[in-house]
Formats: C-alpha cells, structure tokens, sequence
C-alpha cells in the first residue's frame, strides 16, 4: 500500500478569506500574549495590580492620586515587603506596565473574537463544525483567563511571588488554547490534506508531541520556581552531572514539592528533569526526521520537517543560552525568546501531525 495517497474531498465548503485572516489574527494575538506574559513574569511585574477589575480596569491610573492609590495597594503585598521594599513611583509604574498591558491585551483578544464571529454568522461564513470548535476555544479562553487570576492570587497571601505550579497551570492552557485554535486554522486553510498510511510514523510523532507537551509544562516550572539560577551551566550543574542533592532521600518530601523556594532540592530536580527530556526530544525528532525524508511525503509535509528541525535547533541553542547567563538574574530578552521558541516549536510540531493525522470534516 502506498503511504500516500490522494485527499478525499468529504465537504466542498471553503471558508472566506476573511474567516481565514481571522483566525490566523488569533493565533498571532495568543502569541503575542505568550510573549507578553513571558515579559510580565521575568520583569517581576506580575502582582502589581491587586484587584481583578475586568471592566474597570480597562484604564490605567490617569493621575497622580490615583498612582498613589494603586501604589499603596501593591505596598501591602508580600511581593513589596520583602523583596521590592523601597521601590520608587517610577519603577512600580514599570511593572504596572507590564502587567497593564498582559490585561489589557487579554481583553482585546476579547473583542476580536467576538465582534468578527457575529458578523460572521449573520453572513452565513461559519458553518456548524467550526462554530462549535469555536465554542471550545471560548471556553478554554475564559478558563486560562480565570486561572491567570488563581495564578496572581497566589502571590497577595504569603509568598512574594506566584506559585510556580499555578503559573505553570496558567501557561499551560494558555499553549493548550493555541494548539486548538492552530489546528482549527488548519482544518479551515487546509481541508483536505493527504492521506497518510504509516503506523509507525504517526506513533512516532504521537510520541514526541507527548514528550514536547512534558518538556513545555516541565519548562514552565523551572521558569516558576527560577530553577536555571540555581545551576546556571551546562553541560554539567555547577560541576556535577546530576546534583548531590537529588540522591539524598531526606530531600524527597512532600514539604519541599510545595515549598521548593526553600533550598535547592527541587530546582534540581526540576532542571535535571527539564534537561534530559530535551535531550530525548532532540533525539527522537531528529530520528523522526531522517525516517520520514527517506519516504515518500508530500513537499508540504516535508517542509514543515525541515522547520521542525530549525527551530527545534534554535531552541535547544537558546535553552542553553538562557541557562548560562542565568548569573544573579533570569536575562529577560533570553528568557522571553526561549518561551516563544516553544510556542514556535509546538506549531512546526502540530502542523507535521495534522499532515499526518487530519481528515476532512464530514
């Protein structure tokens, strides 16, 4: 049997261009978001605005007593208490910035998934299976918004940062809110893809997308908890391959999985685990790759192996650059590239699955 053969043509619709540069505006929009709250995070920025005021907060402070007023509140956090006590007006307004804009894009996103789909629908352009994949993506919309205030919350009680864990929550559907809008784009931009037949293959690429998703959550933990400062080289961990600490069986507790801020047992753990998935993910898509051009695909399908390579190269390179300069601080243009790398890689992975595994709607 061949492994490709042509596409079956189950459902002639084709969607207007303007459904098409919509939905692409919407992945470019969560991308930036990504990069955004990359920004928020690494700059510290993320607790300074206290309340959660999804209509009010739409403006910023338009005066000076209303600077003070928003002042005062993030003076009575714990974040400005032990780590930014002393700050002036001008770097609070900094990270009141960051964090204003990370909101105020949330809400933009908003209003352009909303205004364009009514017109949509009152023109007929959206049929049933895409609005009701458009149901999801609003509904994952408001979940990773909802857990983005949950992540903040954590900061304001005790800790002077977010948890690590909620963070990594937080981030993690906001990937998930991507990759189902990216594969909703495919169907509508590409209907009809070949047919592909090798099991073997497609395991493959089952496998390292799984192994990708681990490496993004794994990644979004070592970011939380500010793991790369506490082994900031490669190829060794401050000249060992594996940390000390690690095989100490008293570190093992259930008390240092949730207070990990407090000695280096989990950062360790954490950056070794970080550290030898990218390995086996390197690994595994480059096996993937060399089996996959020695077969006969499609010059779509093999383009986008050629950027999954790219930027998977790319990334690793940056994984470690990031790493390395990690010396008292996380550098934040690094960092912030290292995010959107994933988020770049994620797309060249889930664009060579949908060649592999998509079928026309029905």
């Amino acid at each position: 049997m061949d492994i490709l053969s042509r596409p079956v043509e189950v459902n002639k619709k084709d969607y207007s261009k303007y459904v098409k540069a919509w939905l692409i505006a919407g992945l470019v929009m969560i991308f930036v978001q990504v990069v955004v709250g990359g920004i928020t995070r690494l700059t510290g920025s993320g607790l300074s605005i206290t309340k959660w005021e999804i209509v009010t907060g739409t403006l910023p402070p338009l005066n000076a007593a209303h600077w003070e007023m928003e002042f005062d509140k993030y003076k009575a956090t714990p974040q400005y208490q032990k780590i930014n006590e002393g700050m002036s007006m001008s770097e609070f307004k900094f990270i009141y910035f960051w964090e204003y804009i990370h909101r105020l894009w949330a809400r933009l996103m908003g209003f352009v998934f909303l205004i364009p789909l009514i017109i949509f629908l009152r023109n007929s352009w959206v049929d049933r299976p895409l609005l009701k994949r458009l149901g999801v993506v609003f509904l994952l919309a408001a979940t990773v918004a909802s857990f983005g205030w949950i992540m903040v919350a954590s900061g304001l009680i005790e800790r002077p940062w977010v948890n690590a864990y909620k963070l990594t929550m937080h981030l993690s559907l906001a990937f998930i809110l991507y990759s189902y809008l990216l594969w909703t784009s495919f169907k509508v931009l590409q209907p009809y893809p070949q047919v592909f037949h090798s099991s073997l293959l497609r395991k493959w690429a089952i496998g390292i997308t799984a192994v990708l998703a681990l490496q993004i959550v794994l990644g979004g933990i070592m970011s939380g908890m500010k793991a790369g400062l506490f082994y900031p080289s490669w190829p060794d961990m401050n000249g060992e391959f594996i940390p000390a600490i690690v095989f100490d069986s008293t570190q093992w507790t259930v008390e240092n999985f949730n207070y990990y801020d407090r000695n280096g047992f989990m950062p360790a753990l954490i950056q070794i685990l970080h550290r030898m998935t990218a390995y086996v993910l390197t690994a595994m898509v480059l096996w993937f790759f060399f089996k996959m051009i020695k077969t006969p695909i499609s010059n779509v399908l093999k383009n986008g192996l050629y950027v999954l390579v790219s930027v998977l190269v790319i990334q690793v390179v940056l994984g470690i650059a990031t790493l390395v300069n990690c010396v008292g601080m996380i550098p934040v243009g690094l960092g912030v590239l290292h995010q959107a790398g994933a988020l770049l890689l994620l797309t060249a992975m889930l664009f060579v699955d949908y060649q592999l595994f998509a079928k026309a709607e029905k």
